[in-house]
């Protein structure tokens, strides 16, 4: 079944950042993986008045299947819209692989799109997204893509090192390509492992400020910016999992950056931290439980309580759409 995005009452980014950017703010960027997770996003941000983009990778896509997920999206919107809520809602394709992966998604309801082709040599990144841009303008569809390398892990995207983006081949890039949004590597990791304890991890905001001179009021965007809260991290231990420590990136840094011209965060970690620890703490309390209702209502809780919060402290994108009413 193919949809067009705007008959399931979704956005695409374009105004979306236009606004956060004139306001200083950043939209937040949430991945899900079922419906319990975007129901946790979709009320945190009705409620806090916050845009959002419901993000969905690749892996997500065939897991929840191509069919089902856009459904899911118009459900977030007219979740909203029932709270009393006109916040903007888009579906967006996180690290599109192929402009066949694009396409699949863009006939199947999709926003926005996500081609990354930061893996492969300049010119044959500026190729491919230029070749995804001219199919997705035949949509409406905004584009976001990669110029940088983030190391870590997110399901089927795998580096094992940072190379920071080149502030001197931004310009070209965009003017080539045509993309609406770019996706900057400085310093920010994929991944629940992104920084050993004891560090203090900081962002080069240094070369954020130069790709912001060199491309003024252009939507920027910061993968891998989860803070892996640490309380999570406990939770999961203390109730029967195995995580090795690690640390996230401080809400600190990211609050730095959205207050400039950095138009969306992505966070994928910290949702399933939230999520996994609510599970977890109620097998632990309640090892008889066996209705899903039952604990997975206390994950999609507690993730949405940690969004709300995040989306206070760090996006600063409370209140900028009417908030729920219900």
């Amino acid at each position: 079944m193919a949809y067009n995005y705007k008959d399931l009452g979704l956005s695409n980014t374009k105004e979306m950042f236009e606004k956060a950017n004139k306001e200083h703010y950043a939209v937040p960027a949430f991945n899900f993986n079922n419906m319990e997770q975007m129901q946790a996003i979709i009320e945190a941000c009705a409620e806090m008045g916050s845009p959002v983009i419901l993000q969905c990778s690749t892996g997500a896509l065939k897991y929840m299947g191509k069919e089902v997920t856009p459904l899911l999206a118009k459900g977030a919107v007219d979740t909203a819209r029932a709270m009393g809520s006109d916040i903007p809602v888009a579906l967006h394709l996180d690290h599109g692989p192929s402009l066949d992966a694009v396409k699949t998604c863009i006939d199947a309801g999709f926003s926005s799109v996500m081609i990354d082709g930061s893996h492969y040599s300049f010119e044959e990144n500026i190729e491919i997204t230029k070749q995804v841009v001219e199919y997705a303008k035949q949509f409406d569809v905004t584009v976001e893509a990669e110029l940088g390398v983030l190391a870590g892990v997110e399901d089927d995207v795998v580096a094992d090192h940072h190379i920071y983006t080149n502030p001197e081949e931004v310009e070209e890039f965009v003017s080539k390509t045509g993309v609406d949004s770019l996706a900057i590597a400085i310093g920010t990791s994929h991944g629940a492992h992104k920084f050993k304890p004891g560090t203090n991890p900081k962002l080069e905001l240094n070369i954020l400020a130069e790709i912001e001179r060199r491309l003024p009021g252009f939507p920027i965007v910061l993968h891998g910016s989860s803070a892996v809260p640490q309380k999570y991290v406990e939770m999961i231990k203390e109730n029967g999992g195995q995580l090795k420590d690690a640390i996230g990136i401080p809400d600190s840094e990211l609050n730095g950056a959205a207050k400039s011209g950095v138009a969306k965060i992505n966070v994928d970690t910290d949702g399933r931290l939230a999520f996994t620890a609510g599970v977890r703490k109620v097998f632990t309390e309640k090892p008889g439980e066996f209705d899903p209702r039952k604990y997975l209502g206390v994950a999609k809780e507690e993730m949405k309580s940690y969004y709300k919060s995040k989306i206070e402290t760090v996006f600063g994108s409370k209140n900028a759409y009417k908030a729920a009413t219900k």
